[in-house]
């Protein structure tokens, strides 16, 4: 009785801070509105589709806003009929904020080091996989990467960091025993969180995905989706704009499909070596549950999208490795840094040319 009870507070709170923290709009007001995009902004021809406070914003292609930004924004509300989008019509972009940090300021160094060092679209896309950095990414690969629906794959998501703590769990607890490995799984997230730059996104998947992969400790799935659903609503409760972010959407997805068919899809792996068995089905289950997501949310649909996905997401977590391993090691010493970005050419050539073959 009293863990229903824990669960009906917790919604409770979700709901109360969401109707709470919610703006109400009038049809006609005329709005400035300053927020931070908390969804992928989708790119026509000749606008891109921004999601900001419960409106959606059509503004020019440049300057180009990405997920994350902080924005202010002005126009006129147009709440549209009952259950349709609500918009800002006239709208115009006054401002987009940057943050200049020094954790900043080494990633703008670790992306020039990579595009030193690899040719193009090589060096955009080792940037876009391992920094969600995407403005290192040629217009026209760029588009390719839209047209075959992997775009979450180069930018800032919790998905990538829940496949890259799996990563770091099948690897540690190959050489460790569960609990001695533990350790050295958030180490390598927290040092990853430092050269990515703690972004939104990234910290949410960290935080949902450490507390669900130590949750294994149990042995019980049960377990682990009360830590799954606890974690998130939490985070929902100190954020509730969150629960219309489509990182935050992805990342449980991904987390809860990891949980329920990771393991049934390796079994199905094990002629495989257990390091690759063990990514392959990570990427695997995550992808069953994104899929439909993922081409309702970006705009692009592409018949040929759910192969490329199988077929490229697994090497996300070996790239995300090698380039910020290689970046920072290149930082202080450049040719052992550059020894470690050669290793992950095959892999990026091997992305490349698989996004490039499927751009119908």
């Amino acid at each position: 009785m009293k863990r229903y009870l824990i669960w009906l507070v917790l919604i409770s709170l979700i709901v109360i801070r969401y109707l709470t923290t919610r703006p109400i709009y009038h049809n006609g007001d005329s709005v400035r509105i300053t927020a931070t995009v908390y969804s992928d902004p989708i790119t026509y021809t000749s606008s891109q589709g921004v999601k900001i406070a419960g409106l959606t914003a059509y503004l020019p292609n440049f300057p180009e806003i990405n997920y994350g930004d902080k924005v202010i924004v002005e126009g006129i509300v147009n709440n549209g009929p009952a259950g349709g989008v609500k918009k800002l019509d006239n709208p115009k972009l006054i401002k987009i904020e940057t943050l200049i940090s020094p954790i900043s300021l080494i990633r703008n160094k670790i992306v020039d080091f990579y595009q030193s060092v690899l040719p193009q679209p090589m060096s955009g896309a080792l940037a876009g996989v391992t920094l969600g950095d995407r403005g290192a990414i040629m217009s026209d690969f760029w588009q390719k990467i839209k047209n075959t629906g992997v775009v979450y794959m180069v930018s800032a998501s919790g998905l990538k960091i829940a496949l890259l703590i799996s990563f770091f769990v099948g690897i540690a607890t190959y050489f460790l025993p569960r609990r001695k490995a533990i350790p050295f799984v958030i180490l390598g997230t927290i040092l990853y969180l430092f050269i990515a730059g703690f972004s939104a996104s990234i910290v949410r998947g960290a935080i949902m995905s450490l507390f669900v992969f130590l949750g294994q400790e149990s042995g019980r799935l049960v377990s682990k989706w009360r830590i799954l659903l606890l974690t998130a609503g939490i985070m929902l409760v100190i954020q509730p704009d969150w629960a219309v972010d489509i990182g935050f959407i992805l990342s449980f997805v991904a987390l809860a499909s990891i949980m329920l068919f990771a393991k049934r899809i390796e079994k199905l792996l094990k002629f495989l070596p257990k390091f690759l068995g063990t990514e392959l089905s990570v990427s695997l289950a995550a992808q069953i549950g994104m899929s439909p997501i993922l081409f309702v949310t970006f705009g692009q649909f592409n018949i040929w999208s759910p192969v490329v996905n199988v077929l490229t997401l697994w090497t996300v977590p070996y790239i995300m490795i090698l380039g910020s391993g290689g970046g920072i090691v290149g930082l202080v010493i450049p040719m052992v840094g550059k020894s470690i970005l050669f290793l992950s050419y095959p892999l990026l050539w091997y992305f490349v040319k698989i996004v490039s073959i499927f751009n119908f």
